[in-house]
């Protein structure tokens, strides 16, 4: 039986919809360009050129900027997958920040790894498993820590990707071979350690190897996926959010009602046509789909509602440290307000009570009754019955006389006008 090439993202891509799968890799048709997947590749090339084992120097960080705009420059927006020349340019900026920032914080101990972007190839349960490990750090004794660079908004646990690598590591011949040649006596492997390095936030985040039971769960699934694969299991897994940012949204069955036919290859192009007739997931009678091809899942409101709390989070975050960053930017500078082409900055340095000695604010607010008014007495909450007509000006009196006036400055974005 011809072995199965397989990976983790191979995988990855298959639980979120095996005909997404069959689009990438039965019929081969490569996906759009994404400003995300450029960004990335960018700076796994920056930290490859910095850890690069065969130089015995360490590059600068000049160095280590020239070479990014080097390879940034190889492409253009279009290709990277931006919308804009603009974009690309805010995106070239990130990187060169992020590098800056790397530099700032390892500049001064950086060590060479066993490896760097080690491609490697495991023949193994009918599989030819790939994966191209980041960096590998050697910790003696045949242990060794794999590092995953990771360049997205967020990093999160991905219990199946560290599996997957802990998997290939301890089996794989060619990662037996490099760590011998660092330590000829090793006769096995031991991934020590996996950890994820989230470059925009310059933090690591790492995580224990994975348990027998878990490695044994892990590798059931993966040659469950693998079967379904050879079975020719490709049955759309339609949702909403998944289908809309899909490249191959307007030739799959879902919406089109029929099987694709059209040209595969690798060097066959997503066909152009024109937008499906149909959308299946709008309400309605033109929204009925082909029979036993689409019938995705409404999804119950828990879960609409766990997802608007994790986009509000997402967007809190992003939110925050882009305050920080504009804070940070403007104290540097001197300024006190600043311009963007449709909004203005400004520090603003305001006073707010802060209530230090928590029993006597407690017993002062009991004694008050007015504990019940602050459902829980929180510094905010309890500096809002300052301005509550409802409150007394002789329990405010009171209520000031356990309080601290702090200064603090805020910022504030107001369109510009």
């Amino acid at each position: 039986m011809k072995k199965l090439s397989f990976s983790y993202s191979k995988m990855g891509m298959y639980k979120e919809c095996p005909q997404k799968y069959k689009f990438r890799y039965v019929h081969m048709l490569p996906e759009l360009p994404k400003y995300y997947f450029a960004f990335g590749s960018a700076l796994h090339e920056v930290m490859e050129y910095v850890y690069n084992p065969a130089n015995p120097a360490f590059p600068t960080l000049q160095e280590a900027l020239s070479f990014f705009k080097t390879h940034w420059d190889s492409t253009s927006f279009e290709q990277k997958g931006y919308a804009s020349a603009e974009k690309e340019r805010l995106g070239y900026e990130e990187g060169c920040r992020i590098i800056a920032a790397y530099y700032g914080k390892h500049g001064n101990s950086l060590v060479h790894p066993l490896s760097v972007e080690m491609k490697s190839t495991l023949d193994m349960d009918g599989l030819s498993l790939i994966s191209i490990l980041d960096r590998i750090d050697y910790l003696g004794d045949g242990r060794i820590k794999i590092l995953d660079y990771k360049t997205g908004k967020t990093v999160q646990r991905e219990p199946d990707q560290l599996m997957m690598y802990q998997k290939i590591a301890e089996n794989s011949p060619t990662v037996l071979q490099l760590v011998q040649k660092a330590d000829p006596k090793v006769k096995e492997i031991r991934v020590e350690s996996l950890s994820f390095y989230h470059l925009p936030s310059l933090q690591e985040l790492t995580f224990e190897r994975g348990s027998d039971k878990d490695m044994y769960e892990f590798w059931q699934k993966v040659l469950g996926v693998a079967d379904s694969i050879r079975a020719g299991k490709f049955a759309p897994d339609p949702e909403e959010n998944k289908c809309r940012w899909c490249d191959y949204h307007n030739i799959c069955p879902v919406f089109t009602g029929k099987e694709y036919d059209g040209p595969s290859g690798w060097g066959a192009k997503i066909p152009d046509v024109p937008p499906p007739a149909h959308n299946p997931f709008k309400q309605g009678p033109a929204a009925v789909c082909a029979p036993q091809v689409c019938a995705p899942a409404s999804k119950t409101a828990p879960e609409v509602l766990a997802e608007k709390i994790d986009r509000l989070g997402e967007i809190t975050q992003e939110e925050r440290r882009l305050r920080q960053e504009i804070a940070a930017l403007m104290d540097k500078l001197g300024y006190k307000r600043h311009f963007g082409s449709k909004f203005r900055a400004e520090l603003v340095d305001k006073s707010r009570l802060e209530f230090a000695d928590k029993a006597k604010t407690i017993d002062a607010l009991r004694s008050l009754h007015l504990l019940a008014k602050t459902l829980v007495p929180t510094q905010s909450s309890i500096a809002a019955l300052l301005s509550d007509p409802a409150v007394s000006e002789e329990a405010k009196a009171k209520l000031r006389a356990l309080a601290q006036e702090k200064q603090q400055t805020d910022l504030e974005i107001t369109e510009a006008e």
